[in-house]
C-alpha cells in the first residue's frame, strides 16, 4: 500500500463528467491491460488494436512499457519493488486516461498478479479488460526481438521475467490470446469483437 505523503489536499470535481466525455467521443473509457512475457507480442497487438479502433473513429492511446521508462518511470529499474511501483504508476495514469473517455491500452509484462489486481481495483467493473498475451516460453525465446533472453541466459541480465524472475499468469483474464496460434490480424479481431460485445465501441 502506497502511503499518502501530501496533506491538506482536496479532491476537486469538475462540471464535466466521465459520462459527458464518453457521450462526446461515442465510446466508453476503459483500460485494456495487455500482459505477458517479453516477446509475447503485447505491444504489437496493442498497436494493431489501436489502428483498427482509430480507423473506426475512436480515440485511443497505448502506454507502452519501454516508452514509459524513457520518461515517467525513468527512475525505476527491474527489482521487484521497482516493478511494483512501475505498475502502480501506470495503473493510476491509465485510470486518468479512461476517465477522460479514452480507450487506453497498456503493454507491460506486469509479472505480478497482485499488481495487476491493484490496477483493476482502481476502475469500476467492466472498465478494466485484462488480455493475457500467452505464448510458450520457448516461442518467446525464439522470437527474442530485443535479444534479451539471450542476454539473460548468458547471465548478462538479472531478474529477467521467465528466466530467473517469475511471471504469474492471470487467473481470470477477460481474454487469453495465444499469439503462437493466432496471427496478428486474428488476435486484433478477437479484442475488437470483445469490445463490441461489451458495447465499449459500436
Amino acid at each position: 500500500m502506497t502511503k499518502q505523503k501530501a496533506t491538506n489536499i482536496t479532491w476537486h470535481e469538475g462540471a464535466i463528467t466521465n459520462a459527458d466525455r464518453e457521450r462526446l467521443l461515442q465510446q466508453k473509457g476503459v483500460v485494456i491491460w495487455f500482459t505477458g512475457l517479453s516477446g509475447s507480442g503485447k505491444s504489437t497487438l496493442a498497436h494493431a488494436v489501436e489502428e483498427k479502433l482509430f480507423e473506426k473513429g475512436h480515440l485511443t492511446y497505448v502506454l507502452d512499457g519501454d516508452n514509459i521508462r524513457h520518461g515517467l518511470n525513468k527512475n525505476l529499474g527491474f527489482s521487484p519493488e521497482d516493478r511494483e511501483e512501475n505498475i502502480r504508476r501506470i495503473g493510476e495514469v491509465a485510470k486518468l486516461f479512461a476517465d477522460a473517455g479514452i480507450i487506453t491500452m497498456t503493454a507491460f509484462i506486469s509479472p505480478y498478479r497482485a499488481d495487476r489486481d491493484k490496477a483493476r481495483a482502481l476502475l469500476d467493473d467492466g472498465r478494466f479488460i485484462e488480455v493475457y498475451v500467452k505464448v510458450p516460453l520457448e516461442v518467446a525465446e525464439e522470437r527474442d526481438p530485443k535479444g534479451l533472453y539471450k542476454k539473460a541466459r548468458a547471465g548478462e541480465i538479472k531478474q529477467f521475467t521467465g528466466i530467473d524472475a517469475p511471471y504469474e499468469e492471470p487467473l481470470n483474464a477477460e481474454l487469453v490470446i495465444d499469439t503462437s496460434e493466432h496471427s496478428l490480424e486474428e488476435s486484433a479481431e478477437i479484442v475488437l469483437k470483445y469490445l463490441q460485445e461489451c458495447q465499449i465501441v459500436k
